[in-house]
């Protein structure tokens, strides 16, 4: 018997990193899954490589666009017949630059990432789950929603509102057996990282990408940076049956970088 026996789970860029890591271990769990990505044959190669056969299926969809996130939980629900797990993982850095030099369209595009697709999935995976009186959402946030790092205010700031939305969705559903939880994850050195990590460290003012990965271990408790599977076992807990009595909480999976 699985923790998640039974249920079905959405993932937002759920084909890599922390979201391939949540879908690999809800699957263990027993449930099944639908995992979104952008590119229809990574997407497909994704789904091939967890194995889950029928227990997990791919749907193709840009988390900055709304139709494409609400077309993710609608299909969740044909396809499988219900849900019960949202996760709303997807986001990033999608822009490096300080607050006087961002501009309108790079500040755009990290609120309809990091935000507004929250908030569309939210949405419409609760207006599924309300009349059943059942269900777990889950958005994948970051230590930022708590800190701020020079350089990425746009990711900074969303990732702040991501948490007070959460906070005022699990106080509207929580009568109603549906818990709204964020996961606020440290540094782990992810696809999007690698990618946008060396922009981050130049702004940061550090002399390198490794200098910013050494930064972000040494801030934290454990003094090493954070792994997809920690996060993972936190989003399996809150997704079970033992997670039922947390709701509204910035869950950090940070090695302490945060200790409170």
């Amino acid at each position: 018997m699985g923790k998640l026996d039974g249920k079905v789970a959405c993932i937002t860029g759920g084909t890599r990193s922390i979201g391939r890591g949540m879908a690999e271990a809800f699957l263990r769990e027993g449930a099944k899954v639908v995992v979104n990505g952008r590119d229809q044959a990574k997407g497909e190669r994704a789904v091939a490589e967890m194995g889950g056969g029928d227990n997990v299926t791919f749907f193709a969809g840009d988390a900055v666009k709304q139709a494409d996130v609400e077309g993710l939980i609608d299909f969740t629900i044909q396809h499988y017949g219900q849900l019960d797990i949202c996760c709303l993982n997807s986001g990033g850095v999608k822009a490096t630059a300080p607050v006087a030099q961002m501009t309108d369209e790079e500040w755009n595009l990290e609120i309809d990432w990091n935000l507004n697709h929250v908030f569309w999935g939210m949405r419409r995976a609760l207006q599924h789950m309300i009349p059943r009186e059942s269900g777990r959402i889950l958005v994948t946030s970051s230590v930022e929603g708590k800190l701020g790092k020079p350089g990425i205010p746009g990711y900074a700031a969303t990732k702040h509102a991501v948490n007070g939305l959460v906070k005022s969705a699990a106080r509207e559903v929580g009568t109603l057996g549906i818990t709204v939880n964020s996961l606020l994850p440290g540094l782990i050195e992810t696809d999007i990282v690698k990618e946008t990590g060396p922009a981050s460290a130049q702004m940061m003012g550090l002399p390198s990408y490794d200098a910013m990965l050494d930064l972000f271990a040494q801030e934290s408790a454990i003094k090493r940076l954070n792994k997809v599977e920690e996060v993972a076992a936190v989003a399996v807990l809150l997704a079970s049956d033992a997670g039922k009595n947390i709701a509204g909480c910035m869950f950090p999976i940070d090695g302490g970088t945060m200790p409170y």
